[in-house]
């Protein structure tokens, strides 16, 4: 009779367990197991890219329209991206998102998995020791000028992505070729320190140095692995149009990398030797003084307190050092007052379009003139 009990207990709790089973499940809970094992618990910064980068554009874009953190300028009143307006910058047509906005749209693109492809040795065969001299040189600029304040990994990055151009049958065979294209014109430089004048700034002898120091080492065979093929990068805080159509690898300090998509990525397309002469630079023609220059004795802090880029302190390999950033070739943000100027001069300059033709002042040192219309056809 016990057992005959047991066994009856037993269905009974066989039954509810799979009464308890059968239930449907609340939509609800399944998404909330789903969000848990695909961030692992954690909604930080890295959960949210899990996430996101998961989603394809169009549920992305629906995703960011009811976020009432997106698509807001930091400070009211500002137009968003102003925290990378130059005063000696063009407003750009192209469409391509800065700044706050541009950060957001990186960090929503996740890197592909298995996106990365192993890079052979650069093989560097200088016909002479010019041109060693010359490959060094340019390599080293492009280090410099491009990750002065990057991490010797972040340096490394930016060295490799040259010498994957050299060996891309897609851009010139030479290193100072690959890190000038495009500078004759002032709207088509691949390197942008080599067409906005940043060359007229001297370099700094410590920075100069490291700079150098990985260029040698990127000539001399080693391979930046983290970064595999790459191709391209940008800085984060910029959003170029072309960043959806290639495939992104991974974002070191400030720079994210990409490679070509598909085969063209691959290691065994890149199969360009480098041709061993490498051409002159003329780096006159390419350097426009943008910032005063300090005169003999006067100090770097002074000089940046009068331009209103003030020094920073950074931290680099561990070491800590104060810079100033127009020393580095880099672009300083506005200050305030710059700021300010150039909203106001922006707001005359609407007020005189909206104003009516015949109300509106000439510009200084512009004379009127009346014109006789001739051949106008009559009323």
């Amino acid at each position: 009779m016990a057992h005959r009990h047991g066994r009856a207990c037993r269905r009974g709790r066989l039954a509810l367990a799979m009464s308890a089973s059968s239930t449907v499940r609340p939509e609800s809970d399944r998404t909330a197991e789903g969000l848990a094992r695909l961030t692992q618990g954690q909604l930080n910064e890295a959960g949210l890219l899990a996430v996101s980068g998961r989603l394809d554009p169009a549920t992305l874009a629906l995703a960011q329209r009811h976020d009432p953190a997106f698509g807001r300028p930091g400070i009211s009143g500002l137009t968003p991206g102003w925290e990378s307006l130059t005063l000696n910058g063009r407003p750009r047509l192209d469409g391509t998102a800065s700044g706050a906005d541009a950060r957001r749209l990186n960090a929503a693109m996740a890197a592909e998995a298995g996106a990365l492809r192993p890079a052979r040795p650069f093989v560097f065969n200088a016909a002479t020791a010019e041109d060693r001299r010359r490959a060094q040189r340019c390599l080293t600029q492009a280090v410099y000028y491009e990750a002065a304040l990057e991490s010797t990994l972040g340096q490394e990055a930016v060295a490799q992505v040259v010498l994957n151009r050299v060996r891309d049958p897609n851009y010139p065979n030479t290193v100072c070729g690959v890190v000038f294209e495009g500078a004759e014109r002032t709207t088509g430089c691949q390197f942008s320190f080599t067409c906005d004048g940043s060359l007229a700034q001297g370099p700094v002898g410590w920075a100069w140095r490291r700079a150098e120091a990985v260029a040698q080492r990127a000539l001399a065979g080693h391979v930046a692995a983290e970064v595999g093929t790459a191709t391209h990068y940008h800085a984060d805080y910029v959003y170029p149009w072309w960043a959806p159509t290639v495939t992104k690898i991974r974002q070191i300090g400030a720079h994210i990398f990409y490679r070509w998509n598909g085969a063209l990525g691959d290691t065994a397309a890149f199969i360009q030797a480098h041709a061993g002469r490498e051409p002159v630079i003329d780096e006159a023609r390419f350097s426009r003084p943008r910032f005063q220059t300090a005169a003999a004795g006067e100090s770097l802090e002074s000089l940046a307190e009068a331009s209103g880029a003030a020094p920073r302190t950074v931290e680099i390999n561990g070491a800590t050092r104060v810079v100033g950033v127009i020393s580095l070739g880099g672009r300083r943000q506005p200050t305030a007052e710059e700021v300010a100027a150039i909203n106001a001069r922006l707001a005359d300059f609407e007020d005189a379009r909206a104003a009516p033709a015949e109300d509106r002042a000439p510009p200084p040192g512009v004379t009127v003139l009346d014109v006789e219309e001739v051949g106008r056809p009559g009323a």
